[in-house]
């Protein structure tokens, strides 16, 4: 299609106005040369669309952190056509996935929403995702470009980093999957040598679209576009959201003064138009149709070969098990996702006590509570949207007393007229006493039981980060005494409205069921674990210590879990621990257990793919796509706070399992690292140029999968080349060739240079235990 012809048909006005979004999800239409509005979603686990709520449900698959773990890519490419199904669905063009920022801390807030500590593992996970969800015609976006590792005054950061270790290390995986014809890059908020990345011509023009021959579009991440000229000027094509932005008028002055050339804006337009015509959304483009997917047997597909074991005395897989202790806030009540702009709304979350209800008699205790704030109140919730009158505008319902909007509202709501949002719900409580009420969010509500006012005030936010208000806002409780079997009507309204056209509405009506106290919960849990044939102790992480916005302050398991877990093990040596959490915890008790399993953040199959796994149905998976500490003081790069305004990457190519090494100190689980149902030799390697060939068997009793990653080793530290997924039947030899890349041999030195001599290259199960050596001569 000739995208100049098209161009040539718009005034500078309309061109102009494409490069600001019309609202929070799009950019606008242009009917005479055949352009349909333009929508984005976030990602990466799901489609959200442009509401942001229970009412238009998506599939919410596992953490990024999870997909990486199968070291699978013909199952990342699989889940990146769900999603493009998915986004297809829900009338979306652009996917603002996948993260391919790495695990430079494990402090990271937005840990789990990455794929791995490793460049060249992320580069190859992320790059199949991108082409699973663009054989859908949908576009996918890599993001953010670049240094964007940390969250703590991320809107202002200045990351400072060489040449030589943005290019070997932060670089690598955008350059991959620029390579694999990505369509859409996100820059960040940060800046990187004291240029924010909006603005950042020599990265953006100069490696990204000049150098890799980028031919996509640049979206700024939202709001980061805060200038004009630098901006235009400095490679971002689009500045979301809008329809108010430092472009608009400002641009088009510029550019009719001069300062601003406007063959600048046309390259910015054609961009626009080249992503419309792959998806479908400009007159003429075909976008391919996905593939059918069953999104509940993948979601439930890649839990399970994303779970990690990480120690086993056997216990698992469980045979002859009739009775389970099954304890823990996150057994009953799944943490499947993580949070920030990776969150939706699934239409069905199966929590482990569901999915272990079914294979077996499972005895609940809660044991102890470590959640920040209550949960939503799971009855049916309406929301009325009210004008200045108190009149209703709409009403639409929700599956809880969790409401949230963002950059659109529903159906048949005037964003003009709307001045409060009303939560109403029916609630009979199981048992009487002291219930908990809460109201999360900012601004002003009104908290009615029973039509009796239990608060009416203003909550305000600490802090600056807009992401803290809507993922992690403020709370306030109440105490209401309520009687089992008994319905109380409870609303709660808050005062709100669309500003400029922009619409950020978010606020929940917590609850919690009468407590008897921490000691009791522990004492139950201890009781109920005696009893039983196996204890399940389901322990994790709250969305105050995993969420886009903030960082993690440290690696414990919040609240009282490890005394928990200690306290269970001690009534019951057959106790297994699952780990729910996308990113590293302090496991103090690991070796006091009988096993220990990562299950990360599951997605929302995850009690039906624990019961598989834990039963022996399915094999767990996974392996590391990240080193583990022991304890946070052992983590050779572990800062995220900046000083004086920035963060110096003073360790260079330094970071993950390549630190560790060069400490000389051992993680409590490697890179790489993760245990199966069955045993396997490592039986030959060789080596013809860079095409290795590992034979591996299968020596156990059961079919098994078994991930072989090879290692490129100069003597003094060894960095993964490459990796494959075998499968085998017991007894059974299989072959593979791993193709090893010419980066695995390069440096960047003004440019890349191989770096010539005679390697060792390692065949093994995870970076520290190399099992075969070949010697190859570059």
């Amino acid at each position: 299609m000739d995208f100049d012809e098209l161009i040539a048909q718009l005034d500078l006005g309309t061109k102009i106005r494409l490069l600001t979004g019309m609202d929070m999800w799009s950019l606008p239409p242009v009917p005479e040369i055949g352009l349909d509005r333009l929508v984005m979603s976030d990602g990466p686990v799901g489609v959200r669309g442009e509401q942001w709520s229970s009412a238009d449900p998506s599939i919410a698959l596992p953490s990024p952190t999870a997909l990486a773990a199968t070291w699978d890519l013909d199952l990342a490419r699989r889940a990146g056509r769900l999603l493009a199904q998915e986004a297809r669905r829900k009338g979306v063009h652009v996917l603002l996935a996948p993260t391919i920022n790495l695990h430079r801390s494990p402090l990271g807030g937005r840990h789990f929403e990455c794929f791995s500590e490793d460049a060249y593992l992320t580069g190859e996970v992320g790059a199949a995702y991108v082409e699973g969800v663009q054989e859908g015609g949908v576009a996918a976006t890599a993001k953010h470009f670049v240094a964007n590792d940390f969250e703590t005054d991320r809107f202002t950061v200045d990351v400072r980093v060489g040449d030589a270790v943005l290019r070997e290390v932060y670089l690598r995986p955008f350059e991959r999957v620029v390579a694999a014809g990505v369509w859409a890059v996100m820059t960040a908020y940060n800046s990187v040598n004291g240029t924010t990345m909006t603005e950042h011509s020599e990265l953006v023009n100069g490696v990204l679209k000049s150098e890799w021959g980028f031919d996509g579009l640049v979206v700024s991440d939202w709001t980061a576009v805060r200038s004009t000229e630098p901006a235009a000027m400095g490679g971002t094509d689009v500045a979301m959201p809008g329809p108010s932005g430092p472009w608009g008028e400002r641009l088009e002055a510029a550019v009719r003064e001069g300062r601003v050339p406007e063959s600048v804006v046309d390259d910015h337009v054609r961009r626009i138009l080249r992503l419309a015509h792959r998806t479908g959304a400009l007159r003429g483009g075909a976008a391919p149709s996905p593939t059918p997917v069953d999104g509940v047997a993948l979601t439930r597909e890649v839990a399970a070969r994303g779970f990690t074991l990480l120690t086993n005395d056997g216990i698992l897989p469980f045979q002859g098990v009739r009775t389970i202790a099954l304890i823990g806030a996150a057994a009953g009540e799944a943490r499947v996702m993580g949070g920030g702009s990776a969150q939706v709304f699934p239409d069905r979350i199966v929590s482990p006590l569901e999915g272990l209800g079914e294979r077996a008699e499972v005895r609940y205790a809660l044991g102890t509570d470590p959640r920040v704030r209550l949960s939503p109140i799971p009855s049916p919730t309406r929301a009325q949207f009210l004008d200045a009158d108190g009149g209703v505008l709409a009403e639409h319902p929700l599956a809880t007393g969790e409401a949230r909007w963002l950059g659109q509202l529903p159906p048949g709501v005037d964003g003009d007229r709307l001045k409060a949002v009303r939560l109403l719900t029916t609630y009979t409580p199981g048992m009487s006493g002291a219930h908990e009420l809460s109201v999360a969010g900012v601004g002003a509500f009104t908290v009615t039981v029973n039509g009796e006012t239990l608060f009416d005030g203003t909550v305000d936010l600490p802090g600056g980060d807009p992401a803290a208000a809507f993922m992690a806002p403020p709370e306030r409780r109440m105490s209401v005494p309520m009687r089992a079997g008994e319905a109380y009507e409870l609303t709660v309204t808050h005062a709100a409205g669309a500003l400029k056209g922009m619409v950020f509405i978010s606020f929940t009506l917590g609850h919690a069921d009468p407590s008897p106290g921490e000691e009791a919960l522990i004492a139950e849990a201890v009781r109920v674990a005696a009893e039983c044939d196996v204890a399940v102790v389901v322990a994790g992480t709250t969305p105050e210590v995993e969420s886009e916005g903030f960082d993690r302050t440290d690696l414990k398991l919040p609240g009282r879990q490890d005394e928990l877990i200690r306290a269970v093990a001690g009534a019951n040596p057959r106790t297994v621990v699952v780990v729910n959490a996308g990113s590293p915890v302090e496991m103090p008790w690991a070796d006091e257990v009988a096993a220990v399993l990562l299950t990360w953040f599951p997605g929302q199959e995850a009690g039906t793919a624990l019961a598989g796994v834990l039963f022996g149905d399915a094999e767990p998976g996974g392996r590391l796509p990240t080193t583990w500490p022991r304890r946070l003081e052992d983590a050779p790069v572990a800062g995220v706070t900046p000083v004086d305004g920035a963060v110096a990457y003073d360790e260079g190519v330094f970071i993950g399992y390549r630190a560790w090494q060069r400490s000389g100190r051992a993680p409590a689980f490697w890179f790489g690292h993760g245990l199966g149902y069955t045993t396997w030799s490592y039986d030959s390697i060789s080596a013809d140029g860079t095409a290795v060939t590992v034979a591996v068997t299968n020596t156990g009793h059961r079919p098994g999968r078994e991930v072989v990653q090879i290692y490129v080793s100069n003597g003094a530290e060894r960095r993964l080349a490459g990796f494959d997924v075998v499968a085998a039947e017991p007894g059974q030899t299989v072959l593979t060739t791993v193709f090893l890349p010419e980066r695995a041999f390069q440096v960047w030195q003004d440019g890349w240079r191989t770096v010539e001599g005679e390697y060792a290259v390692e065949a093994g199960r995870h970076v520290a235990d190399p099992r075969l050596s070949a010697t190859v001569k570059i």
